[in-house]
């Protein structure tokens, strides 16, 4: 079964891997104050992306300008796990867009193209969780096709998406 995305994507849009050249833009991105509570920092992430490197994979978003120079709008990391315990080799793990950035489409875009390299490694199904609340991204990740799977890990309801 395929997903259908309801929010085109930018094709301007691209992940790249974390590297000496951009992680600096990466670790200076924020949310806005009122979101601090739903996303860990990138510093934070970044630092888990170290300790977890055989399992994470991070990646900048990158936004390309026509006639303008490629801009890192946000940060994306998936959990890679063929042995993950649960049966869940893949999660999505962290997205964030900077606050300067949002509601351009291009979280929408970085969940698509996650979901791309889920599909290429053979995955069938992405999860992610959340903070349940009402300012939360919940609305966000229901419009992409998660459905809420009734678990709730470590405070945050469990949502995947079949592909």
């Amino acid at each position: 079964m395929s997903v259908d995305y309801p929010v085109p994507m930018p094709p301007t849009a691209r992940l790249e891997p974390i590297t000496a050249d951009n992680v600096r833009a990466v670790f200076q991105l924020a949310v806005g104050p009122a979101q601090d509570r739903f996303v860990a920092p990138n510093p934070w992430s970044l630092a888990e992306a170290l300790a977890e490197a055989a399992i994470a994979w991070p990646r900048a978003i990158v936004a390309e300008h026509d006639g303008g120079a490629d801009e890192i709008v946000g940060f994306l990391m998936l959990e890679i796990d063929p042995a993950e315990e649960s049966g869940r080799p893949f999660w999505l793990w962290r997205l964030m867009i900077g606050a300067d950035h949002q509601r351009r489409g291009y979280g929408a875009a970085a969940v698509r193209l996650a979901i791309d390299e889920v599909k290429r490694r053979g995955g069938t199904e992405l999860y992610t969780s959340w903070v349940p609340d009402p300012e939360g991204p919940g609305a966000f990740y229901e419009r992409l096709g998660f459905v809420l799977t009734g678990e709730v890990d470590d405070e945050e309801v469990v949502a995947r998406v079949v592909l």
